[in-house]
């Protein structure tokens, strides 16, 4: 599977939409996710990576917060709260989900 970046940034200006879900086998979806001024987000059930693609800002996750950039990886445990805070025009972010609901330690 190949997604070039090109590709999903017009799937998600197609969806009209702040993020889309691109690929998605077994356990992995793949998403890109473009928020508009607010990250609203809410904890997740499964684990989750953020791969930054382009902007900047700072990441609040669990009690630290952090400066991102471009090419930045981002982990986030299921459940921990989590969002982008004071980030750029631009930014833009690949979403990895993997693993089974409850996080990979649930797995065991």
């Amino acid at each position: 599977m190949h997604i070039p970046i090109t590709l999903a940034q017009a799937q998600l200006r197609q969806a009209d939409t702040l993020f889309k879900t691109l690929y998605s086998h077994g356990s992995l979806s793949i998403e890109i996710y473009k928020p508009d001024q607010f990250d609203l987000q809410k904890p997740h059930d499964r684990d989750e990576v953020y791969i930054i693609v382009s902007g900047s800002g700072k990441f609040k996750n669990g009690d630290e917060t952090i400066n991102f950039a471009p090419n930045d990886f981002l982990f986030v445990p299921v459940g921990v709260e989590h969002r982008f805070i004071d980030f750029t025009g631009d930014f833009l972010t690949w979403v990895i989900f993997y693993g089974p609901v409850g996080g990979e330690q649930a797995g065991g």
